[in-house]
Parts: structure tokens; sequence; C-alpha cells
């Protein structure tokens, strides 16, 4: 299908982003064995990627808005759009040299997400939604969440924060209630990948807290254009907010929200 303008901006700008990445990528598995180690490399890598998306959305829509991980919020005189940009989303990824991760862009009107990408250079995958439009991989392949309806069926993913905080023994709960109804779970390192896989059918669910807006951001609209649900953990929709989202078909999206309910009333 073909793409809309402000659509192929997204696309472009990912694109060119992406082409730096992989070109760094490159280069981490060689510093690996360095005293120094990657990691200052990997950060400069994120914010030259970011510069690069923040480069070309302003070179093509310059009164938009801006909100950016390494960056911040720019306020443009627009009013109405803002770029979410998460340039390096599964950096813990790129560090190790996995290739698992996503330079990831959502434009917002009004407050509302209404278009996304989500690319990995690595896998030249490129996922696109925009609202009404559908989501497409590569803008050839239709996407449509899984069909399953029995947690037993479904393979899902979640995110288990590596510091010892109280969110990770929460983490530690839910992932204990809700895994032995599954057929498996698995875990990316990369929140826009998640989404983006279970918009495509790889995955069937999806859940995870303590999330910025730019990770959840670009797979929302995502996910709903190829049929799926996406709320927080009380079932509101629309909230990037607050850090949480549970994702599914309508089916299975139900289901983990009541499990995760079940979690939360017994830790009251």
């Amino acid at each position: 299908m073909a793409a809309s303008a402000l659509l192929n901006i997204m696309i472009r700008a990912a694109h060119k982003a992406g082409r730096s990445l992989t070109r760094d990528f490159g280069e981490v598995e060689n510093l690996q064995v360095s005293r120094k180690g990657p990691a200052d490399f990997v950060s400069n890598a994120d914010r030259k990627a970011e510069e690069i998306v923040h480069d070309e959305l302003l070179k093509a829509r310059p009164t938009y808005s801006f909100l950016m991980e390494e960056s911040g919020e720019i306020k443009g005189t627009d009013g109405q759009h803002r770029w979410i940009i998460d340039p390096l989303d599964g950096t813990t990824n790129f560090l190790h040299s996995i290739p698992l991760f996503a330079c990831a862009i959502a434009l917002e009107r009004n407050g509302e997400v209404i278009a996304s990408v989500i690319y990995n250079p690595i896998m030249d995958e490129t996922f696109t939604a925009e609202k009404g439009r559908g989501a497409w991989l590569n803008e050839r392949k239709r996407l449509r969440v899984g069909g399953r309806r029995k947690l037993s069926e479904c393979v899902g993913a979640t995110g288990i924060n590596s510091r010892n905080t109280a969110g990770t023994t929460r983490e530690i709960r839910q992932l204990a209630h809700i895994l032995p109804s599954l057929a498996g779970i698995r875990r990316t390192g990369s929140a826009s990948t998640d989404l983006a896989w279970l918009a495509a059918g790889r995955f069937d669910l999806y859940w995870e807290a303590e999330l910025a807006p730019w990770d959840i951001a670009p797979g929302l609209v995502l996910v709903r254009e190829a049929g799926g649900f996406v709320s927080d953990f009380s079932g509101k929709a629309d909230n990037i907010q607050d850090g949480e989202v549970v994702a599914g078909n309508e089916a299975i999206h139900h289901a983990i929200l009541k499990r995760l309910k079940a979690v939360r009333d017994r830790t009251h």
C-alpha cells in the first residue's frame, strides 16, 4: 500500500538513521575486547541516530514539536503535532552485538498517535502504520495480530527490569502467575520490537511496565491497525504516559488483564 507523504518522511528518517546504526553495529564487536568497552561508543551511536532523525523530520515539518529519548522535549509552533522518537530501542542488545534493536518514530496529533515506523536495520524490516490505513511490513505485507484464543497456545513477550527495585519484584510475581498459562515467553529487550512482532502475529501477547512514551507510542497504532487491543494495566486506552502496556487480540488482551489484576489484588 502506498504510504502518505508524512509516513514517507518518517520512513526516510528511520532508514537514514538505520544506515548509521548498521555501520556502528559493525564496530561494536571489535570494541568488546577493548579495556574501555563499547558503552561510550554505543551512547554516541544512539545520539547520532537521534540527530539524524531529528534533522530529517525538522527539515520536512519545521513547526512540529519533538519528544526524544536523548534530547527530551522541544516545543514547536504547530501546537497540534509532535514527533516521538526512540532512535535506538534495544541499546543493551546493541551493546552486546545482539541484532534485536530498532529505530522507532511515532507521530502524535492532538494527543493521539496517528502514524508510526519501527525499523530494524539488521533484519531490514520496516513496520509501518497509519490510523485507518492498516499496518504493514516493508510496505508490502498487511499485518494482522494472531488469532489464538487459548492462552495455552500463546507465546508472549514481556520485560524484566534488571535493577533490584519494587517494580522488578512485581514483574517476577506477574511472570510467575502468567507463565504457567502460556506455551512460552520471550524477552527481546526492545519494547517497540515486541509490539511490532505482536502486530505481525509472531507474539500473541505483550505486557510491561515502567516504559517511557517513546517505548509505547510507535507500537500503539501499529498493533491497533493490525486488529489488536492495547491498554494500560487498568484497561485504559490511549495513555502513553503511565508506562504500562498490555496488548493482544481482544480475547487474549482481556485474559492477560484479568491475570494482572489478580496479581495486583493479591499484593494489596
